[in-house]
C-alpha cells in the first residue's frame, strides 16, 4: 500500500483503487470473450460520447485528432478511479457503505452496456464479473487493512515485544505483496483482453474476386517527383478514421447477413459469399469527414471494390414512399442518406475491398457504404448489416436526431502539403504542392497566391476521375523572408473556393488555406 500505516485514508483509498482496477480488468477480459463493446469502461465511454454536445465533439475531433478516443477513455478511467478511491475512504468507517459505492459503479456500467442499441442479455456478464472480482478483492483488502491495523496497534502497545513487532512487519509485507499481486492480475487481465480484441478483429483467409472490369493501375503520382505531396493513393494504414466507436465491432462472417428491407417489393438477405459472387466493380473515390478543418488531414483517396448499391436496390425493388436510405451498422449505429443521392447515377458502393485487400476492421469489415460527393455522416456507414428504405418522417438516424444536415455535399477544397505551415525552406527553387478535391464534380484547376499577389495557376497531377482528388504543384523561386501562401481550387462545373478562413467552418465547408513560410 502507498502508506505504511494500514489505518490511513491513503491505504483505504488504495484498496478502493486496486479493487476497482481488478474488477474493471476482469470485466474487460470477459467482454473481449463475448462483446468488447460491453466492457465496463467502454460502455461508460460510449454513453459519454452519445451525451456529449455536438460542438464539443467537433472540438475533440479537430484538436485531438486520432487521440480523441484515448483521451476520452483516460478521462473515464480517471473519474472511475477517483470514485473508487472515495469508496475506499468511506470503507474506513463503513465497509458496507464503501462496497455499496463500488457496486453502484458496476451497476451503472452494466446498465449502460445493456442500453446500447445492439445489446444482448449476455452483455451484462462483464459487469457481473467486474462486481464479483472487484467486490471480492475489496472485501479482502478491507479485512487485511483492519487486521494489519490491529496488529500495528498491538505492537505499539507492547514496544518491548519482538513477537509483536515481527507480526506487524509481516502484516505490512503481506499487504504490499497482496497489493502487488492484485496490480499484476489487473495488468495481465487488461492486456490479455486487449490482445483477444485485437486478434479477434484481424482479417485472414479471405481472397477477394477480381472486378468484372478491373480498372487500370493508377498512374504515378506527383509524390514521386516532389517530396511532401500526399500520395495519389492513400495507404490503407494511413487512411483517416472518424467514428463514434471506442472499440471496433467484431463480426462473425458465418452469421453476418446484409438485409435490405422497408419500402421495397421484396426483402433481400445476403451473405458475404453472396456479395462475393456478384459482379463487382472497382472505383477510385476520395472520402472526407465533415469535421475536417481547413488544410486538415481527415481526407483520403482509395480504390474500392464492391457491389453497386443500385444493383441491390433494383433487386429489392424500390417502393413509392421512401425518401431516405437508412443504413444500420452491426452495433446499431445508423446513418441517413437521401434517396435522391443514391439514385442520381453516382457510383455508390456496398464496398467489401479497399486498395486491393478485404476491408480492414477499422474501416468497416465486412461491408460498408461508400458514397461519392457527400460527407461521411450521410453516406459512409461502416460495419454495415441493414439497408432500410424509409422516410425522414418515420425514421431518424444518429446524426439526424442531433439536428445535423440531411444532405451534405462536399465543398471544394485545396490543401497545402508542402511547405508545412511555419516551416523554413532554403531560398531559391522549390515547389508549393498539395491536393485538391470536390468529389463528384472534379477539379479543373488549382491557384496559388503568394503575399497577396495575383493568383497563379498550378500544375495538376494525373486525373483519376470526378470522384478522386487531384495533386498539384507550383514551382517557386523563393526569396528570403517571411511569406504568406494561399491556395484555392476551382471545380469542373465552375465552383470557386472562396472565403479566407484559418478555422474550420461548422458545416464542413472549407475556406482558403493560408500558411506562413519562412525562407532563409
Amino acid at each position: 500500500m502507498p502508506s505504511m500505516d494500514p489505518s490511513s485514508r491513503m491505504s483505504y483509498a488504495a484498496a478502493g483503487l486496486l479493487s476497482t482496477a481488478a474488477g474493471v480488468a476482469a470485466g474487460h477480459l470477459a467482454a473481449a470473450l463475448t462483446d468488447p463493446a460491453a466492457s465496463p469502461v467502454l460502455a461508460v465511454g460510449s454513453t459519454v460520447i452519445d451525451l456529449t454536445p455536438t460542438p464539443l465533439k467537433e472540438w475533440a475531433v479537430r484538436e485531438l485528432g486520432n487521440a480523441d478516443k484515448p483521451v476520452l477513455l483516460a478521462s473515464v478511467a480517471v473519474g472511475t478511479l477517483v470514485l473508487a478511491g472515495l469508496a475506499g475512504v468511506v470503507a474506513r468507517r463503513s465497509a458496507r457503505l464503501g462496497a455499496v459505492v463500488l457496486l453502484a459503479l458496476v451497476a451503472l456500467a452494466g446498465a449502460l452496456a445493456l442500453h446500447r442499441p445492439a445489446a444482448r442479455p449476455v452483455d451484462v456478464v462483464p459487469a457481473l464479473v467486474s462486481a464479483a472480482i472487484g467486490l471480492g478483492v475489496f472485501a479482502a483488502s478491507v479485512r487485511s487493512l483492519r487486521t494489519a491495523s490491529a496488529t500495528a496497534t498491538f505492537a505499539t502497545a507492547l514496544p518491548g515485544s519482538p513477537e509483536a513487532v515481527l507480526a506487524a512487519r509481516a502484516s505490512r509485507r503481506g499487504l504490499l505483496l497482496g497489493a502487488g499481486a492484485v496490480a499484476a492480475f489487473s495488468g495481465l487481465a487488461a492486456a490479455t483482453g486487449q490482445w483477444v480484441i485485437r486478434t479477434g478483429t484481424q482479417i485472414a483467409d479471405i481472397v477477394l474476386p477480381r472486378a468484372a472490369k478491373p480498372l487500370p493501375p493508377l498512374p504515378a503520382g506527383l509524390e514521386k517527383a516532389h517530396a511532401g505531396i500526399s500520395a495519389l493513393r492513400t495507404p490503407t494504414d494511413r487512411f483517416y478514421r472518424v467514428d463514434t466507436n471506442l472499440v471496433v465491432p467484431r463480426v462473425n462472417l458465418d452469421s453476418w447477413r446484409l438485409r435490405i428491407d422497408g419500402d421495397v417489393r421484396q426483402e433481400l438477405t445476403l451473405t458475404y459469399d453472396d456479395l462475393l459472387a456478384m459482379p463487382l466493380v472497382e472505383r477510385d473515390i476520395t472520402l472526407t469527414c465533415v469535421s475536417n478543418e481547413v488544410g486538415g488531414k481527415y481526407v483520403g483517396a482509395a480504390r474500392w471494390l464492391g457491389v453497386p448499391l443500385m444493383d441491390l436496390l433494383d433487386q429489392a425493388g424500390i417502393g413509392t414512399k421512401a425518401d431516405q436510405l437508412l443504413s444500420t451498422a452491426v452495433d446499431g449505429f445508423t446513418i441517413s442518406t437521401p434517396l435522391d443521392v443514391v439514385r442520381d447515377g453516382r457510383d455508390v458502393l456496398v464496398a467489401i475491398g479497399m486498395n486491393g485487400e478485404p476491408l480492414p476492421a477499422d474501416h468497416g469489415f465486412p461491408a460498408r457504404l461508400v458514397t461519392p460527393g457527400v460527407y461521411g455522416f450521410v453516406g459512409a456507414t461502416k460495419w454495415l448489416e441493414r439497408l432500410t428504405l424509409t422516410t425522414y418522417a418515420a425514421k431518424q438516424a444518429y446524426w439526424t436526431k442531433r439536428k445535423w444536415a440531411t444532405d451534405a455535399p462536399i465543398k471544394v477544397s485545396a490543401r497545402i502539403d508542402t511547405p508545412k505551415p511555419f516551416s523554413t525552406v532554403d531560398a531559391g527553387q522549390t515547389v508549393i504542392g498539395g491536393v485538391a478535391w470536390a468529389q463528384h464534380r472534379g477539379i479543373a484547376r488549382v491557384e496559388v497566391r503568394i503575399d497577396g499577389g495575383a493568383w497563379q495557376t498550378a500544375r495538376l497531377g494525373p486525373d483519376a476521375g470526378l470522384d478522386y482528388w487531384r495533386q498539384w504543384y507550383l514551382p517557386w523561386d523563393a526569396p528570403k523572408g517571411r511569406h504568406l501562401v494561399a491556395v484555392r481550387a476551382v471545380t469542373k462545373d465552375g465552383d470557386v473556393q472562396t472565403a479566407v478562413r484559418r478555422t474550420p467552418f461548422p458545416d464542413g465547408s472549407s475556406g482558403i488555406q493560408e500558411v506562413v513560410v519562412n525562407v532563409s
